[in-house]
This record gives C-alpha cells, structure tokens and sequence, in this order.
C-alpha cells in the first residue's frame, strides 16, 4: 500500500463502485419496464394516463431507446408512425388509435377531421407535423443495432424521410429564406414556451369557447402546471384556421394567423438531412444532395434565426418578420448540427453555462426549457421553466458533437440524476427536481437508455 493512502480507501472505492454499477442497473430496469408497460401493440403511448394514443416526436425518441433493448420494437415504432404518413409527405403529430372510445382524448379525430383534406391517410390523424427527428432517431437504431434486417428497415423509411423533408422545405417555405415555417405552436413540441407568446398574442380567441370542450389535461394533472384556458382557446383557434382550409400550405401567410420560424424545428430538419446523407450511403443511395441541403440549412438558420445581439438562435415570426426575444432551450438547439460555425457554437456554449441555463460539468440544477433569470420563468408550468429529457438529450447529444466532453458528462449526470430521485416522469421542476406531469413517460424512459448507454 503506497504512503499516504487509507487502509481503507480500497474498499470504500470498491463499495462506491458497486452502488454506481446498481444504480445504473436501476435505471435500466426502471427504463426498460416503463417502455415495456407502454407498448401498445405495434406502437408506443408517451403515457398510460394523459397521451392514450400516438406521438410522432414521441416515437422518434423512443426508437432510440429501444434500439437498445428491443430493435424489432424500434423498427415497427417507426413503420408503424410513417404508416399514417400524407400523400404530400407530412407525418401527423398524431395516429389515433381507433380502438378507443371517442372522447378518449381532447383534441380526437372528431375534432380534426382530418379525412376532409386531400391525400390524408385512410386512418384518423391529425392535421400538423412535430419536430422532424426521426431520420436522425432511424440513423441511431441502426447504429446501435446494425443487422441486414435494420439495413432493410432503413431502405424501407428512407423515401418516406426524404418526402417528409420535401414537405417541409416545400410546401411550408413560408417565409422564402429556405425555412420551415410552423402554423401551431404544437408543431414545435414545445407547446406553451414563451417564445410564443408574442406571436400567440395576435391570435385572436375567447377563452370561453374552452366550455365547449373537455380538456384532459386537467383531469390528469394540475392546472397551474398546465397550459391556460387561453392558450388553448387559442391553440383551438388555430386548429380550426388551418382545418377551414383543409391542412393546406397554399397562400398560407395570407390567411393563416400564426407563422414562425423555429430553431429547433429547422435544426431537426438540418440534421434530419445529416442522417440522410448517412443512410444512403448504406442503402447505396446518393448523399449528395443531403449534403448539401444539410449545409443550406444551417445557412438559413444563421442568417433568419441567429441575433449576435444575445448569442443565440430565436424564432422569427413572419407576421412582423422580428424575432422573438425570449431566451428558451430552442435556441440552444442548433448545436445538433455538426457543421455549425465555431462562432455559434462558442456563443451557445456561452448562453448555456450563463446563469440563464445553468450548463456545467458538475450541475446545480437541472437544464430548464427557459431563462431561469426571467421575471415570468415559471418552475412548474410546462414548457415554461420545467426541465425536460428530451431538449437536455437534444443538448447533450450537441455537446457530444462539438467535442465537450466535460459539459456532456455534466448534462448526463443531470439527467440521470431526475430519474434516480424522482421516476421517469413527463417533466421536473427545475430547482428540485421532483417528478410532474403524467408519470412513466416512455421519452424519459427511452432517452434515459440512450444516456446509459454512453456512460
């Protein structure tokens, strides 16, 4: 034994050892469980309580948690999402599943009626589109599970990938600077940011049209932790603008209310292309064009979404052609991107370790999905503060990317940190941790094997 050290010290590192290695094993199994609980027959629901149905960013990210336990699962996940996919290359942020009961859930099929547009699928959809993570989520099954059947999977999804880019570089071009635009806040994923109040403020709607509806949410949650009656008198509002005119994109920035912009929608869609450039290299397609699409993208994102004000990427609004000045996770999500310059992504690093975000190889706290030093962060409202897996996975997987190793160690452990204290919950209050929204969330759960698996 060499001068200096504990007679005891090799057996404490030993115990310590043993407790991380069981920790992480309960991790996995608290994973693996939640998922299992949730599958659904050919698909998974994001919960058993609030989300009965399925979600397509949901089943992106939890693909490529499956790809780790269960890669013939993470395959059909994604058949089974792109099954339902328009004839004009869309993916519907919702499948419905026609075994349950109308009025299972608010907004239902009812509501859309989504069979009255041209080239909807056979079955009940939805009419918007959510984050386009799912060539990068394809990539990751087949990496992590590579086999003649997952090369097969990939042939199989890539023209469906490729019309879902098509759709959005096309038909929702809105603003004409090579952008995706959204038309619902909804579409963003991140429902009640305040990165959309501003535009969300132009829309006009009565809260009292909510007496008309039965909200879910409320029933399954608190409703000072969910978004208000407004928000969704408004979100109602937009649904029914878009549904007048039958989901489609044509003249839209003349008759459609809400417009914008988004980083993290546009740096999906970059890095979508990213993955598509690999993908064809292994199904013996050209990546090419991908290529160069990707490296479009990320022009377009600097020079429509980036301010060198703040450091950072915000939406833009094409109503008033401004930037929304709220600081949120959105706009630290370009770091996906693996060939963002190094000025932004020195900047972001900087916006992210700021006291807004609170980045660090040893964190206090847990990454919110909002400035944290804003007057109107709020711990416990949804998008409005709470942290979430899947942003802090986006941002994680960015810092892997740009070579920090120390911050994605940091993040990592953060994460891993929520789950071991409070579950695989929807979302966590961003000081304490504590679980909120429905519990046995399958994205935490996927995306918690994810961040194992790089430990």
């Amino acid at each position: 034994m060499s001068a200096g050290t504990p007679s005891g010290a090799p057996g404490r590192l030993r115990a310590a050892g043993r407790a991380g290695a069981e920790r992480l094993a309960a991790l996995r199994r608290l994973a693996v469980s939640t998922l299992d609980a949730n599958w659904e027959h050919d698909h998974t629901v994001p919960s058993r309580t609030l989300y009965p149905h399925q979600w397509s960013w949901d089943s992106a990210f939890i693909a490529v948690g499956l790809a780790h336990v269960r890669p013939d699962r993470a395959w059909r996940e994604l058949d089974t999402l792109f099954a339902a996919q328009w004839a004009d290359g869309r993916v519907p942020h919702i499948v419905f599943n026609p075994a349950l009961r109308a009025g299972a859930y608010f907004p239902g099929p009812e509501f859309w009626d989504a069979a009255r547009a041209d080239g909807a699928p056979a079955g009940a959809t939805s009419g918007i589109v959510q984050p386009p993570v799912h060539a990068p989520a394809a990539w990751l099954v087949h990496r992590r599970a590579p086999s003649a059947a997952s090369v097969a999977a990939l042939r199989r999804l890539y023209p469906r990938l490729v019309a879902q880019q098509r759709y959005l570089t096309g038909r929702r071009d809105v603003g004409g600077g090579g952008l995706a635009a959204i038309v619902h806040p909804w579409e963003s994923g991140l429902d009640n940011s305040p990165a959309w109040d501003a535009p969300m403020a132009a829309v006009p709607a009565d809260e009292a049209v909510m007496r008309a509806y039965r909200r879910h949410d409320t029933a399954h949650a608190d409703a000072a932790h969910r978004p208000t009656d407004l928000d969704y008198a408004r979100y109602v509002a937009l649904v029914e603008s878009y549904r007048t005119g039958r989901y489609r994109d044509d003249a839209l920035a003349g008759r459609h209310p809400f417009l914008v912009e988004c980083p993290l929608v546009n740096a999906a869609l970059g890095a979508a292309e990213h993955a598509l450039a690999r993908i064809a290299t292994v199904i013996g397609a050209d990546p090419g064009p991908h290529r160069g699409r990707a490296a479009r993208t990320t022009q377009a994102l600097i020079d429509r979404l980036w301010d060198p004000a703040t450091g950072t990427f915000h939406p833009r609004d094409l109503r008033t052609d401004r930037l929304v000045p709220a600081r949120t996770v959105l706009g630290l999500i370009p770091l996906i991107l693996p060939d963002l310059p190094d000025r932004q992504v020195r900047a972001l690093l900087a916006e992210a370790r700021s006291p807004r975000f609170g980045l660090a190889a040893r964190m206090d706290r847990p990454l919110p999905t909002y400035d944290r030093t804003a007057p109107d962060f709020e711990p416990l409202r949804y998008w409005r503060g709470p942290s979430w897996l899947n942003t802090g996975w986006l941002v994680w997987r960015g810092l892997l990317i740009h070579d920090r190793p120390d911050l994605a160690a940091g993040l990592r452990e953060s994460m891993l940190a929520l789950v071991a204290g409070a579950g695989c919950h929807e979302y966590f209050h961003p000081d304490t941790g504590a679980g909120l929204g429905s519990p046995a969330f399958s994205w935490t759960a996927a995306l918690l094997l994810d961040a194992l698996a790089e430990g």
